[in-house]
């Protein structure tokens, strides 16, 4: 099979004189890591507008914009005298940072905005595979497809992570209507289901956090070092990340969700959303390897999660703070999520109630959620960046990669439509560049709607958009379920 290259990602630029001082800032393990050449890292966010975009307005604009008074967005990557990595504060020119590109010519227009979605999708894929962003300058670029009305920001993930950008960018927009009101920043579930419990009630929930904080930190540790996924039709590995890609978007509604999230007894979006991936991966598999998969057999993720103390999305006055716990930067850790093959064709599978699906994840992230798994491997990551280096860190980042088989993120978004310079933002959807993973999902809700970017190795699975509508028929499948649950018990 004749696969494509990517480039490799630029070295850093090596300034010998004058030579580091204290005004110059270490970076964070993550970002070290982020850095390496196999994990070259770039966040990609699609912000799709109403109204034309004017090139000129827009310089001007972020010229006095927040992102470039924030020094991460200001300064250039630098190595001292030891070879460790640093930012140094520079000047920023703007039009080497923003620009108008065309996106490749795409097929006629399906008549619903089709065209200039998978034109929008086809150029960040390319972006995504092989387009590293330049050491010589602050690590950030806007792309303005004008034609499309929509706006492309490339973020290296060394700046700071989902929570981070999204607060930077919710920071610098309005209110839809309201030109002088920030956003309000939506709190996560996790944060409004805090409640006072007795002493038996606490011990108990100390006995199980320990129980499974061995149980999941040990599993983690084994999927470093050599454990692995069965291979599937949707497997990736070393140097997948180097193969093209191709990129879809799957759309659903806040309120379908929440549909399906009140037929399970006290589930989230999250249970919801994880229940979705594992019933649109099985509906996929049984339409591209019918038969190939026992019923059950486990396909392993990747989930990111925020460590910050606060939940949710940051106030980006608090993240500035030097003292504050919800500080700026790459502050998550690492969940292995498994999903489980279920037919949709066989009667052994749960076809009979796609309930299931959301169940079994409930399940399943009630006890990660229990363990300290995530806050283990942030420090894990942290222990053997100062001890062993970025280089083995990178490569057990790498490998645990190898070793599972999809990626999955869910940020939260604003929850009312919003404005950026006055035009009214359509659309906010997020993905990264490529890693040795086949498949990886990035969801952003906004303004009651939630897009999942699902960035695929196309040598591997060459029909994202049809992955995309098992994942929305999936969800369809579970709302009416549920309705028709809570139209029997009615």
């Amino acid at each position: 099979m004749n696969r494509k290259t990517a480039r490799k990602p630029l070295p850093p630029v090596s300034i010998p004189s004058p030579p580091a001082t204290d005004a110059d800032e270490p970076l964070t393990p993550a970002g070290r890591m982020f850095l390496q050449p196999e994990l070259d890292t770039v966040i990609h966010c699609a912000i799709g507008v109403r109204n034309p975009l004017d090139v000129d307005a827009i310089k001007e604009i972020i010229k006095n914009s927040l992102l470039l008074k924030h020094p991460r967005f200001s300064s250039i990557l630098v190595r001292d005298e030891h070879g460790r990595e640093r930012w140094r504060r520079t000047k920023v020119e703007i039009d080497r940072h923003v620009f108008a590109v065309d996106a490749a010519a795409g097929d006629a227009d399906d008549g619903g905005g089709g065209c200039a979605e998978r034109k929008v999708n086809d150029y960040i894929a390319d972006l995504s595979a092989g387009q590293p962003l330049r050491s010589d300058k602050p690590l950030w670029e806007i792309h303005l497809l004008t034609e499309e009305r929509c706006a492309v920001l490339r973020i290296h993930h060394a700046l700071g992570d989902g929570i981070s950008l999204m607060s930077m960018l919710l920071a610098d927009c309005r209110k839809s209507g309201n030109p002088d009101a920030i956003p309000s920043l939506p709190a996560s579930e996790a944060g409004r289901r805090r409640r006072r419990r007795s002493w038996a009630a606490a011990a108990a929930e100390l006995v199980m956090m320990v129980v499974y904080s061995l149980v999941y930190c040990l599993e983690f540790t084994l999927r470093v070092l050599c454990v692995g996924d069965r291979r599937t039709g949707i497997s990736g590995g070393a140097g997948t990340e180097l193969w093209p890609r191709k990129l879809a978007t799957a759309k659903f509604l806040i309120e379908d969700m929440k549909t399906v999230k009140s037929a399970v007894a006290n589930a989230t979006i999250n249970d919801v959303l994880f229940g979705v991936i594992a019933s649109g991966l099985s509906r996929y598999l049984d339409h591209r390897t019918p038969n190939a998969l026992k019923e059950g057999q486990q396909i392993t993720g990747m989930a990111m999660v925020n460590l910050r103390p606060q939940s949710g999305l940051q106030e980006l006055s608090d993240m500035m703070k030097s003292n504050s716990s919800a500080k700026w930067g790459n502050r998550f850790g690492i969940l292995v999520l498994p999903v489980f093959y279920h037919s949709h064709h066989s009667e052994e599978g749960s076809s009979s109630n796609p309930l299931d699906f959301v169940k079994r994840a409930k399940k399943m992230i009630d006890r990660k959620k229990k363990s300290l798994e995530a806050h283990f491997s942030y420090k894990l990551c942290n222990i053997v960046m100062s001890t062993l280096g970025p280089k083995f860190a990178c490569k057990c980042n790498y490998d645990i990669i190898c070793n599972t088989s999809f990626t999955i993120s869910n940020v939260l978004g604003p929850k009312e439509e919003i404005t950026i310079a006055g035009n009214p933002v359509t659309f906010l959807r997020v993905n990264t560049s490529s890693i040795p993973h086949a498949l990886t999902m990035h969801m952003v809700s906004y303004a009651g709607r939630a897009d999942m970017q699902i960035l695929v190795a196309k040598d591997v699975i060459p029909d994202p958009e049809f992955l995309a509508k098992c994942f929305e028929d999936s969800l369809m499948e579970m709302k009416t379920a549920a309705e028709k649950a809570a139209a029997a018990s009615s």
